[in-house]
């Protein structure tokens, strides 16, 4: 009897004495189950980490039924505790109105405070509800400033966005080689925005020679991720003949991924060459 109370004793042990690191292991294998057990006993011994994974794990539902509120209730604990990455996602869930109601300005104080901690999500998504005037009075010069900290990190979005503030001249002095720069900064790193905003700038001139070559070498990048502009743009340069041969089928082939984008003047053009046999 006393072996088998040993035994039952050292499982318990080895379960709640497992820590953050086996959680992440289970969980990385899908194991959702083991990374929740050890999250929970980790999480209610105050970890900071542990709560906010937790509050991953029921937010998309990973293990657990998802729930919002369950998922916000552990974010906000880890972020009363400093956790960076807690305060961002708790931040994102006010600013949606996920489990809460949406405040643009509370998202706004845990954005700021994960933002001053170097969280670049933050920054950058402090830099747009500064942009937008969302939570705060409309401040382009703000923006301007949390889209650089975050770009200088590397953020692929708020370099996209730097680009656009270079691009109209917002908190900026218009500048189209600025906004060339951290567009392209952007799309190096995947980003399917800026390989829009790229062709468009090839397009019009803006910054360089107009060329409509390159113009379609980005379109067609963006494109081919689903951007429906970009689907729509290639379009028409095919029907023009815009830097190419005139094509009537890409054309339509085109149009034809963009309506399915739901872009009604790309369906509107599918269905005219359709109807000329095309």
């Amino acid at each position: 009897m006393k072996k088998i109370i040993f035994i039952l004793g050292l499982l318990i042990t080895i379960s709640f004495g497992a820590t953050l690191e086996e959680a992440k292991i289970a969980y990385a294998k899908g194991d959702y189950q083991t990374a929740l057990t050890i999250l929970e006993d980790l999480a209610l011994k105050n970890d900071a980490s542990a709560q906010y994974n937790l509050g991953v794990m029921y937010d998309f539902g990973k293990g657990v039924k998802q729930d919002y509120f369950k998922a916000k209730e552990w974010y906000e604990k880890a972020a009363n505790q400093g956790h960076a990455s807690a305060q961002y996602n708790l931040g994102a869930m006010y600013e949606l109105g996920k489990g809460v109601k949406q405040d643009y300005f509370k998202a706004k104080e845990w954005y700021e405070k994960a933002a001053n901690q170097g969280d670049a999500s933050a920054q950058n998504n402090l830099g747009t509800m500064y942009e937008l005037g969302k939570g705060v009075k409309q401040d382009y010069f703000k923006a301007k400033e949390w889209y650089e900290k975050a770009a200088n990190q590397g953020d692929a979005r708020a370099q996209n966005n730097l680009g656009a503030m270079y691009e109209l001249g917002k908190g900026v002095k218009q500048d189209y080689l600025k906004a060339i720069e951290w567009f392209e900064k952007a799309a190096n790193q995947g980003y399917i925005t800026p390989k829009y905003n790229l062709g468009s700038m090839y397009f019009n001139g803006y910054g360089v020679k107009q060329d409509y070559l390159k113009a379609i070498e980005w379109f067609e990048k963006a494109a081919n991720q689903g951007h429906v502009n970009a689907q729509y743009n290639l379009g028409i340069m095919y029907v023009k003949g815009y830097g190419v041969k005139q094509d009537y089928l890409k054309a339509k082939e085109y149009f034809g991924k963009a309506c399915d984008n739901k872009d009604q003047n790309a369906c509107r053009n599918y269905k005219i060459l359709n109807q000329q046999g095309y």
